[in-house]
């Protein structure tokens, strides 16, 4: 676990670097730097700044293209597939990129792979969060994956680190039911706290304080469900917080 000072660099670290101008350093340091120190190398490199630059440093088949991941293909050439957890299947493709990812699908010709921005520029247009959101997010005390959601449901996979524990907090516009699919889970709901084992599930009600903790030297794991009229994350009042986050009274 991070100490209080780690954790408040952290912290401090992420405010700042969220406020910095969206540049890459050649233009914003670089090409503005007229101090600058530069040692010859002898090594091969490529910046990777962009899918196309993968023609340069990754294997290729008899067609020609560059294929990772759960990925089938017939009579594609000179093309990019990068599959995820999914079968991407691709026919007849001829100097495409195609990425799958948990959160989006990629598919361009490989000549306007250097437009991906527009697509952010559009997502912020429309007022859509994909370009801020991640099906996975890393949070100090371990991570979530957003497995499905609808209308007034969304599910999640949360990993909680060894001996860490989330914020005393609760919710005013949803309920949440805990399964546990790995570890054992310490829960605290309201004057009341209890250890929840693998197969065990617990019911987090509406405006109940409550907090997740493993208190374990593993990691745990559990299914959220959650049932309500709004699901954002921004539906949380802390009352503790191990890291140092904004508490609402």
């Amino acid at each position: 676990m991070l100490s209080q000072s780690q954790l408040n660099s952290l912290n401090s670290l992420n405010r700042l670097y969220s406020q910095l101008e969206s540049i890459s350093i050649d233009y914003g340091i670089m090409e503005r730097s007229s101090d600058v120190l530069m040692v010859p190398a002898t090594f091969k490199w490529s910046d990777l700044g962009s899918w196309t630059a993968l023609d340069e440093v990754l294997s290729k088949d008899e067609a020609r293209n560059i294929r990772r991941g759960n990925t089938v293909d017939v009579g594609s050439q000179d093309s990019i597939v990068f599959g995820g957890e999914r079968l991407v299947a691709t026919i007849g493709l001829k100097d495409m990129v195609v990425v799958d990812t948990p959160d989006a699908t990629l598919v361009t010709p490989k000549e306007r792979v250097q437009e991906i921005r527009k697509i952010v520029e559009e997502l912020k247009r429309k007022g859509r969060g994909e370009h801020l959101l991640h099906r996975t997010v890393e949070k100090p005390w371990g991570s979530y994956t957003v497995l499905e959601e609808g209308q007034g449901y969304k599910i999640k996979r949360i990993v909680l680190n060894p001996k860490s524990r989330l914020s005393l907090q609760l919710h005013r516009k949803r309920s949440e039911h805990w399964i546990v699919v790995e570890g054992t889970a310490k829960v605290t709901r309201d004057n009341e706290t209890l250890l929840v084992q693998k197969g065990e599930s617990t019911f987090i009600p509406i405006n109940a304080k409550h907090r997740l903790e493993n208190p374990g030297e593993s990691l745990v794991q559990i299914i959220e469900v959650q049932n309500g009229d709004y699901l954002e994350e921004d539906d949380i009042e802390r009352f503790e917080d191990d890291y140092g986050r904004g508490l609402s009274h």
